[in-house]
């Protein structure tokens, strides 16, 4: 009499699989395409969150993943990771509710210059506090000044913390652009900005 043995699930778990396998399989199986959203939901609606408001964030980041749950069959993996084309996404939509980041960076701009530093004293942390304020709504304005082709390179790379190469891909632009989109707006915020640095951290410095 033969046993009767259970053949051996050979589906990778969700743990090992990497993110161009599990949205290849989620052509065949829908469902398994709620592990991509999970790996990438927080990422993308944080991105958003900083790029307009909580409101927006919350809607935009359901259309950005129903968006990439429609056009799942069209990813081609020999030609980028997921991460970048979720990314590519929120940027369309973005560019949908430009008045919408326009009127943040406004109102931070606004917000630094009524800040007039009031406190008990004159400690070292209020004048940070000052500094702080005064940089942040500098820089809110020189970025309410970018071309929007510019502003995208710069905070995919400084908010996303994507690569040179993802950015490109994020936008489907050459590899070559970036970077000389990166350097252009790189001098111009350091000039803005007393010559800090407006980039943290980032593949390239």
């Amino acid at each position: 009499m033969t046993a009767n043995v259970r053949a051996p699930d050979r589906t990778d778990p969700a743990e090992t699989i990497s993110d161009a396998a599990l949205l290849e399989l989620s052509r065949r199986r829908p469902e398994r395409f709620g592990e991509v959203y999970d790996r990438y939901v927080r990422e993308i609606h944080a991105y958003l969150g900083r790029r307009l408001d909580r409101q927006a964030a919350d809607d935009l980041t359901a259309e950005v993943f129903l968006a990439a749950f429609k056009k799942r069959e069209t990813f081609d993996p020999e030609r980028g990771e997921v991460r970048p084309w979720l990314y590519g996404f929120a940027t369309n939509l973005i560019a949908s509710h430009r008045r919408t980041e326009i009127r943040r960076l406004a109102a931070v701009q606004r917000n630094a210059a009524l800040y007039d530093g009031a406190d008990d004293g004159h400690e070292e942390r209020v004048l940070t506090r000052i500094d702080a304020v005064s940089a942040q709504g500098r820089l809110a304005a020189e970025l309410r000044a970018l071309p929007d082709g510019d502003r995208d390179v710069l905070l995919l790379s400084a908010l996303g913390e994507l690569s040179h190469d993802e950015v490109a891909k994020a936008l489907d632009i050459p590899y070559g652009t970036v970077g000389s989109r990166l350097s252009r707006v790189r001098r111009k915020l350091r000039a803005a900005l007393g010559g800090v640095n407006p980039m943290r951290g980032g593949s390239d410095g």
